[in-house]
């Protein structure tokens, strides 16, 4: 396993990627495997019968070696003949190459195989798009629903089901845990072993989760957990709103770097319309991202080690996120959900004092994170509640689906800013920190390097200077002309209100766009039918995998290490159940 980050895609490895995909292919029969050219990356459409062949051929060939699956989601085209698509989204770590596999499946016979023998992250995939779609999966160990509940009737992603619709839960219909015992072991002999519930309302689960955990005193057996309670309904949404009006449900997915999210998608639209940014908007998304990361990273630390007993450093590292907030308020007037960004820019222009305040934010945070570096490094408490807990090998966090600092914590490099540049990444020198316990200690370590490599990034930008020019793009088919404009100009007034009312008109296509979240890989596969709406909207949630993995995590260990594994795992539940 590589524990370098992959090289940018060029137009040569990006040859060679066709070249050895065509070699792949040939291997299979005539029709089964049919390329759909003119997309933003590779991409095929996959008969069913040999879509397992193909999976492990791709994964396990080291010509191509696509390790890490990112993503599986549905598509419905209630108009054609094959209703539904299961559109998986490969990645090859060691070439730096992508593939999309769409299979094409008819209503009365929604069937696909299920691809955990190649891939650990299908597992809840898999029965996402069971739950979401209606595609049963042959052979999936527990094919159940995931983001809503078993009295829960349709399919809540498919055109034809009612947003309004509402299903109340009853008792008899509360999920049923599916424990993976150990081998040898089944139900009848736990006898001497007590199951607890925690969740989902229990402060120790960060979120709306529900842990069932079997244990033999107070070490972990089995355990299964249960999502869904938070579920946001993004998806939908997405396709019953304009293409801006999405903009503030992305910052209800991660929540504690919202800015990021707004990034991620404003930058997808941006592609499919071939719209760019202004230079400003540009240095200021990317600053401000980094801000993000610091306070995403400062909560996900603060509260692991509030998991650990160690209260101080929460204050210690919540205050850099304060101060931040100020920052945020000054550019868009929210703290938390701040929907800052627009398609094409930004909400508005900077205020005059803003590089003065990220002056001084430099100066602010370092103190409260060195401080709380210094209390924990060599305490022995928090050295014992982390070290070697929840530990996972880079190989094996690869086959769960893992992205961001928890994989960089296991050895692996990936970091999409390194291996595919946006904005200035590629423009400043910086350092992607990789560790290799795969611990809690190192996913806390790694976030606490990453703080200060954030803040290098952002000096550098504030050394360079604010660009000048606008905030946003001059395009009235796609940004509102501002108001002294709508007042005293009546082509202005026309393209406000075409804008209100009918949206941004997207050209037709698909594309799939992602940036570093501040837990990992956070993409957006977004389809366009030419209209002011998404017709399909996708968020690849990166915390989404990564818990999937939790139970496998715990098994074996104490309760209260799970508590602080959990922590560390930086679950967040408005992005997990989108």
């Amino acid at each position: 396993m590589s524990t370098l980050a992959p090289l940018s895609e060029t137009p040569e490895t990006a040859t060679s990627t066709v070249q050895e995909l065509e070699a792949v292919r040939a291997r299979f029969p005539a029709g089964s495997i049919l390329p759909q050219d003119g997309l933003d990356q590779p991409t095929w459409i996959v008969s069913r019968d040999v879509l397992a062949a193909v999976a492990r051929e791709l994964k396990d060939n080291p010509q191509t070696q696509f390790d890490l699956m990112l993503d599986l989601c549905g598509v419905d085209f209630p108009d054609r003949e094959e209703r539904f698509e299961a559109v998986y989204h490969l990645y090859s770590l060691h070439r730096g190459a992508r593939l999309r596999l769409k299979v094409p499946l008819r209503e009365d016979d929604a069937v696909i195989p299920s691809l955990i023998p190649v891939w650990k992250a299908a597992n809840w995939f898999e029965r996402e798009i069971y739950d979401m779609f209606g595609v049963r999966v042959e052979g999936h160990p527990n094919l159940s629903r995931i983001l809503t509940h078993e009295a829960f009737q349709g399919h809540a992603l498919r055109k034809d089901y009612d947003p309004a619709r509402r299903w109340i839960l009853t008792e008899d219909k509360i999920y049923k845990p599916h424990f993976d015992l150990p081998p040898g072991e089944n139900e009848d002999d736990m006898f001497e072993r007590m199951t607890v519930n925690i969740g989902p309302t229990h402060p120790a689960m960060h979120g709306t989760f529900r842990l069932m955990a079997v244990l033999d005193g107070e070490t972990i057996v089995a355990s299964d957990v249960e999502i869904g309670y938070l579920h946001r309904c993004f998806e939908k949404m997405s396709e019953t709103h304009t293409w801006q009006h999405v903009i503030p449900y992305t910052d209800r997915l991660n929540y504690c770097s919202s800015f990021i999210n707004n990034v991620g998608y404003c930058k997808t639209v941006e592609k499919l319309l071939g719209v760019e940014p202004p230079p400003k908007a540009v240095w200021a998304r990317t600053i401000l991202s980094e801000f993000s990361r610091i306070m995403d990273h400062c909560v996900c630390n603060g509260t692991t080690l509030v998991d650990a007993g160690g209260l101080t450093n929460f204050w210690y590292l919540f205050q850099p996120r304060e101060e931040i907030y100020g920052l945020l308020e000054s550019v868009c007037g929210a703290r938390l959900t701040v929907s800052a960004c627009r398609i094409g820019g930004l909400i508005q222009d900077l205020p005059p004092d803003f590089e003065a305040r990220c002056r001084r934010l430099l100066e602010i945070i370092p103190p409260f994170v060195e401080d709380s570096e210094k209390l924990v490094n060599k305490n022995r408490i928090w050295i014992d509640r982390s070290v070697g807990i929840a530990a996972i090998s880079g190989e094996e966090a690869v086959n769960w689906g893992w992205t961001g600092p928890c994989l960089r914590a296991s050895g692996v490099g990936y970091d999409v800013r390194r291996a595919h540049p946006y904005d200035l990444y590629d423009t400043v020198d910086w350092e992607v920190p990789v560790l290799y316990g795969g611990d809690v200690y190192d996913r806390w370590r790694i976030r606490m390097l990453e703080i200060w490599q954030s803040l290098k990034i952002i000096r550098q930008l504030l050394d360079r200077g604010m660009p000048e020019g606008p905030h946003i793009v001059d395009d009235p088919h796609v940004a509102l002309p501002s108001k002294e404009a709508c007042y005293n100009e009546m082509e202005a007034m026309i393209y406000h209100f075409k804008l209100i009312m009918d949206g941004i008109r997207v050209p037709a296509g698909e594309i799939y766009n992602m940036v570093e979240g501040a837990n990992g890989e956070l993409g957006f596969y977004t389809i366009s039918d030419g209209t002011g709406k998404p017709y399909r909207n996708h968020c690849r949630p990166p915390c989404f995998p990564i818990f999937s993995t939790f139970s496998r995590l715990i098994q074996g260990g104490s309760l209260s290490d799970a508590i602080v594994s959990l922590g560390g795992l930086n679950i967040v539940a408005g992005e997990l159940e989108r």
